[in-house]
């Protein structure tokens, strides 16, 4: 059953073809145009890939800072004990310890957007919080967990991000808000891009960009030329 769509969305469909592929500026003006809710909507970038999720030689992952963030910066909570805890604090972390706060979110606490830690706190995150954590536990993998707590605490506030792909083959990330400019949407949008093609396994055959899409919270997906894309991000200088 298809999903029923409000007015105001539809009314959005028809300011512009959606199945045409539209070049990387003309999709960001076309879709701040079309973030039309009451709120800042975020823009999301949906990025499907030409690989076999199941194979463990076709992951794909990495982490990247943009150079305007997100919109948002991230509450994190840091697991660091002693100098390394100061040194968390001084980074900005928003919330610091150790066992305390493990009997914390034991009990339900989960008022923060990013968890990261210094190795050796990790057997100890591991063995309590595993289960209740799930894709919430910091790893070296995505970036967040590592000695220098510090460094990695200001990257994240400065909008360094985590990109996976899903099951089917796409990566969902946040590109910026609305309100951005058209210019630092694109750069957002370019580090992005780039970040996943310096990503693609060796193993992935065929065309590895397969498509892109951006879209607002509130509204509907404006497709980009992969093609045209990858062109201009290889003309960059970064």
């Amino acid at each position: 059953m298809a999903k029923k769509r409000s007015k105001r969305y539809r009314a959005l469909l028809e300011k512009y073809d959606r199945y045409k592929l539209y070049e990387p500026e003309e999709a960001v003006k076309l879709v701040k145009e079309l973030a039309t809710a009451k709120f800042d909507e975020t823009i999301d970038l949906a990025v499907k890939l030409g690989i076999d999720p199941k194979r463990s030689d076709q992951t794909v992952r990495g982490t990247v800072v943009l150079p305007h963030g997100t919109g948002k910066v991230p509450k994190i909570l840091a697991f660091a004990k002693g100098d390394k805890a100061e040194e968390a604090r001084k980074a900005g972390a928003d919330i610091v310890g150790a066992e305390d706060l493990i009997e914390e979110i034991k009990k339900g606490f989960s008022d923060f957007d990013v968890i990261v830690a210094t190795p050796d706190m990790m057997p100890l995150i591991g063995r309590n919080l595993g289960r209740i954590l799930g894709p919430r536990m910091p790893s070296p993998k995505a970036g967040t967990v590592g000695q220098d707590i510090g460094r990695i605490i200001e990257e994240l506030k400065k909008g360094k991000i985590q990109f996976k792909v899903d099951r089917y083959g796409i990566i969902h990330v946040p590109i910026g808000k609305a309100s951005f400019t058209e210019q630092q949407l694109l750069e957002n949008l370019y580090t992005v891009i780039r970040a996943i093609l310096r990503a693609k396994p060796p193993a992935a055959k065929g065309q590895y960009l397969q498509s892109v899409t951006i879209s607002p919270t509130m509204g509907p997906g404006v497709k980009i030329n992969p093609q045209s894309l990858q062109k201009k991000i290889a003309q960059m200088v970064f």
